[in-house]
């Protein structure tokens, strides 16, 4: 600790703490960021779209529409996809704000946007709570969702539960994300910080800590008793990753990426994984796969992210880049819209689809639906997200105009005086 803080003092002097850079001392230097500044990637905002629609559709039909999303095709599912495009996006949005305004007002926002999570992870425990409720008094089999959610302790005693939440330890099934993203995003000052002392240094000590999460079972604990189902010890390196991506990693991979033949090995691989997780669905085809190589890949755990998943999301990032580049036409397109909107406005989208899927979970259990009202819930629900993300675009939009319209006035009043 204290050679860090001795760093500390040496790149960032008392007078850029305080926001007045000596005469004498040099600019601080910047990493080279994925992103030009002023830019936007529109990829990022297509793929986070994409996957919130895909979790929504997980939670929404578990059993029917998870067929037609990527959780059965692999080991890597959109949770991964969210994650990284996460830190990707948080190291571009506050790295800048870190080495341009320096670390205090660079962390002071980073806290901002950690408690604009928090108070919206609040907002859904609520909301959801009020769903369960409602719906345990209308159907004939309330002890059904109450055990399906993991809330009978809560209606049991909710004053003491109540506090586990406000404290992340105690919440519904569905609701994991967002408190893992909390505990990232609060630990994003530190991955800068030390992205400025070495830009490998944030990679390499989070491929550490991971291992040290394997070797002695880091974990959180959950109320009454439990882990947490995304283990912070363990999903931090797919946030670090992206982090170390955006701050100049994914220039360096570009080579990599480009080759023909890692391209060829992301298929092989996919393929492979593939053809795995279809021995879970039709058992008769496990014997295809040898004793020895089951012993070396099981089990492939989610919640400690498992090595396996994150070479699948690797892979699966490896294709698209390839045929999803940087100038695709598609990006602009008006069938891309939709998705690109969603992934503009994450956190609200996905707290309304986390929402919006056990209604229609709900909805379908009640009715004992068939395929055919599952895809007409599953679509509706992405009409409504879709359309919310319209709202959220328009608002912005006026509230900018009006914002505009303060200046222009402010700017005459001052002429004029």
């Amino acid at each position: 600790m204290i050679w860090l803080a001795a760093w500390f003092a040496r790149a960032y002097p008392k007078s850029k703490r305080h926001g007045v850079a000596p005469a004498s001392s040099p600019p601080l230097a910047t990493p080279s960021f994925a992103v030009a500044k002023g830019e936007r990637e529109l990829r990022l905002d297509f793929f986070r779209g994409l996957a919130l629609w895909l979790i929504y559709i997980d939670h929404v039909s578990p059993d029917v529409l998870t067929w037609v999303t990527i959780r059965n095709y692999g080991f890597s599912d959109a949770a991964e996809v969210f994650i990284f495009i996460s830190g990707f996006t948080a190291a571009l949005v506050y790295g800048r704000a870190t080495f341009e305004a320096g670390f205090v007002i660079g962390t002071a926002r980073v806290l901002r946007r950690v408690w604009q999570i928090y108070t919206a992870h609040l907002l859904l425990f609520l909301v959801l709570m009020a769903e369960i409720a409602l719906v345990t008094t209308v159907s004939e089999k309330p002890a059904f969702y109450i055990q399906e959610m993991e809330v009978g302790e809560f209606f049991k005693q909710p004053g003491s539960e109540m506090i586990q939440a406000l404290l992340l330890r105690f919440r519904p099934l569905n609701m994991d994300v967002l408190p893992l993203y909390v505990v990232l995003m609060a630990f994003l000052p530190l991955v800068l910080l030390l992205a400025k002392l070495h830009r490998d240094l944030p990679l390499a000590l989070s491929a550490g800590l991971y291992v040290l999460m394997l070797r002695y079972d880091l974990h959180l604990s959950t109320y009454p008793d439990g882990f947490w189902s995304f283990n912070p010890y363990a999903w931090q390196l797919l946030f670090v990753f992206g982090a170390w991506c955006a701050l100049g990693g994914g220039k360096r991979l570009s080579p990599i990426l480009n080759s023909r033949s890692v391209l060829w090995l992301a298929v092989a691989y996919l393929c492979a994984a593939f053809f795995v997780t279809m021995t879970w669905y039709f058992p008769s085809l496990e014997r295809a796969i040898p004793g020895w190589v089951a012993r070396l890949i099981y089990p492939i755990n989610k919640t400690d992210f498992d090595i396996l998943r994150f070479a699948h999301f690797l892979a699966l990032a490896a294709v698209a880049l390839r045929f999803v580049p940087g100038d695709w036409p598609g990006l602009r397109s008006a069938w891309a819209r939709p998705l690109i909107l969603c992934g503009q406005y994450s956190l609200q989208i996905f707290a309304l689809g986390v929402a919006l899927s056990f209604a229609g979970y709900a909805l379908l259990t009640e009715l004992d639906a068939g395929v055919m009202l599952h895809v007409v819930v599953g679509a509706g629900g992405i009409l409504i997200l879709y359309g919310m993300a319209r709202v959220f675009t328009w608002y912005k939009w006026a509230m900018s105009g009006r914002e505009r319209a303060k200046t222009d006035t402010s700017k005459l009043i001052t002429q004029e005086a």
